[in-house]
């Protein structure tokens, strides 16, 4: 899969919403039901929604954050194969820092959630965070 990051809003025709958040000062990953990786929030932007609503939709879906600060991040665009699908389209990404987590809702995807004080080996989309984790780190230095 390639990925290729970019100032944000500057792609448009966004597909995706990603997150990448923190709570209480550790890394929020999902673990799918049908993974052994871990991964960030974010999916499809569905009909009628901007990438900001879907982007909070998606962090509560996947974590059950209920009270959080999201601003925005980049964006990226991606092509490649995933579990042997092709995939390729923009997203926008945002960064949220979580305040409280509640119970994720019981259609969520996701079967539970991890705190880490770095991120793991064993990542759902490792190279599109690779492509990510020197912007996401520039930010986190910019709010220290």
């Amino acid at each position: 899969m390639k990925c290729k990051c970019y100032p944000f809003n500057t792609l448009g025709n966004y597909i995706y919403a990603d997150v990448i958040a923190f709570y209480k000062g550790k890394w929020l990953l999902s673990k799918h039901k049908e993974r052994t990786t871990w991964e960030t929030q974010g999916g499809h932007i569905e009909a009628g929604e901007t990438p900001l609503e879907a982007a909070k939709r998606e962090l509560f879906e996947e974590s059950g954050a209920i009270d959080f600060d999201i601003e925005p991040l980049c964006d990226y665009s991606l092509s490649g194969s995933f579990n042997g699908v092709d995939v390729s389209g923009n997203s926008q990404v945002f960064i949220a820092k979580v305040h409280s987590l509640g119970e994720m809702p019981h259609q969520s995807e996701m079967e539970k959630i991890c705190l880490l004080d770095s991120l793991p080996d064993n990542l759902t989309y490792l190279e599109l965070i690779s492509e990510i984790l020197p912007i996401v780190i520039e930010k986190l230095r910019e709010t220290e």
